[in-house]
């Protein structure tokens, strides 16, 4: 079975049609930001829990990040894992934890598609 004279394969177009899309300033950054977050996702973990988290701990007197809950259904417990089994908690230590991986991913996203722009040629809109 042949296909139409002069008509291209579908897939030559669909090929075209993904490059025009990758090209594209926010596909590439978009798609930089989710293999960065998904490829550093356990190293920045490791280095907030085994290297940041350690170091604030002693400087602030031996504080243990991963423990720093408040009970809301009035258990009294020394471990997160404990008040979590009588109820109801904030965990804001694990709360803290993340929120500085946050800055750690948005950094290093920062910094990649900074290098993409200028190899571009392009300067970031203010």
């Amino acid at each position: 079975m042949q296909g139409v004279r002069g008509a291209k394969p579908p897939g030559k177009a669909m090929l075209k049609e993904f490059k025009a899309f990758v090209n594209q300033g926010n596909a590439l950054d978009l798609a930089v930001g989710v293999l960065i977050g998904a490829a550093f996702g356990k190293i920045v973990n490791s280095v907030v829990n085994d290297l940041i988290t350690p170091i604030l701990s002693l400087a602030l007197g031996r504080v243990d990040f991963n423990n720093m809950f408040v009970p809301l259904a009035g258990q009294t417990a020394a471990t997160l894992e404990e008040a979590k089994k009588g109820g109801a908690v904030i965990a804001y230590g694990a709360f803290l934890n993340n929120v500085i991986e946050f800055f750690i991913v948005a950094f290093t996203i920062f910094i990649i598609v900074r290098q993409i722009n200028r190899w571009r040629g392009t300067s970031p809109k203010a």
